[in-house]
């Protein structure tokens, strides 16, 4: 528990640079050749990808097609998708991103596998894959992308503990609470970025050298996230108090 506690006050004094929260987006650019690809469309991938985009209720345009004023004179109304391929003997793995008009990824999804040998068909199938993690996203009028996902269950009433001892003879007290809905773990580049149903992102994780434990940052409040007796929890002071948010975290 010390070292705990000491990662959470060295969590106090990290700055972490946040990701830009999700915004709501009705148009996505799909390019009409991916960069790990020869020809333009090969595989059909690009065809594929523009139509399973507009089955999650998106706008879709390919870059060399004519955009709508809207889009065209300004970008930044739009994500570009993009496909990452990482190299397998046996299998193709197939990711799908969307980055903004600043190239920031906003969404990622999961690895789309596939063990089949003819190109093509390994193809379309680990891209199938890919979006399948995708499928809680779709777009609805009123330019809010909208997860089909339960409403998410009533909290519980909060509980605050009685002040423990603390060393400088200081009483620190422990609120504890449970937070909102469910949140669903995309991973990134140095942890996870959790995100709700909007969907939007919650809170970024950081990894440490402990298992089940991240540094962790909501944009306005640092402190970490660990798992303890099977659930997950937000840790952090506030007012000298320590708030202890658990959390429902589907990775």
């Amino acid at each position: 528990m010390k070292r705990y506690f000491f990662i959470i006050l060295l969590a106090l004094s990290f700055s972490a640079q946040a990701q830009p929260n999700l915004n709501h987006y009705k148009y996505i650019i799909v390019p009409e050749k991916f960069s790990f690809l020869k020809q333009a469309n090969q595989y059909n991938l690009n065809n594929l990808t523009k139509a399973l985009f507009d089955d999650l209720g998106f706008t879709t345009y390919f870059d060399n097609a004519d955009l709508p004023t809207e889009i065209a004179g300004d970008r930044c109304k739009a994500l570009t998708a993009d496909i990452e391929e990482k190299n397998s003997m046996f299998v193709t793995n197939l990711t799908v991103v969307l980055k903004d008009c600043k190239g920031t990824v906003v969404l990622k999804s999961k690895e789309g596998k596939s063990r089949e040998k003819e190109y093509k068909t390994s193809f379309n199938l680990a891209l199938r894959d890919a979006f399948a993690s995708l499928s809680d996203f779709r777009y609805t009028a009123g330019n809010t992308p909208e997860a089909s996902i339960p409403t998410p269950t009533a909290p519980v009433k909060e509980v605050k503990t009685e002040p423990t001892p603390a060393p400088a003879a200081q009483q620190i007290a422990t609120e504890a609470k449970q937070t909102d809905g469910v949140l669903y773990a995309q991973a990134t580049a140095n942890g996870y970025q959790l995100v709700d149903a909007t969907p939007k992102i919650v809170i970024n994780l950081f990894k440490t050298s402990v298992e089940d434990f991240f540094i962790a940052s909501n944009g306005n409040t640092n402190g970490v996230v660990l798992k303890k007796n099977g659930n997950w929890f937000f840790e952090y002071y506030k007012n000298n108090v320590l708030v202890s948010d658990k959390l429902s975290i589907k990775f």
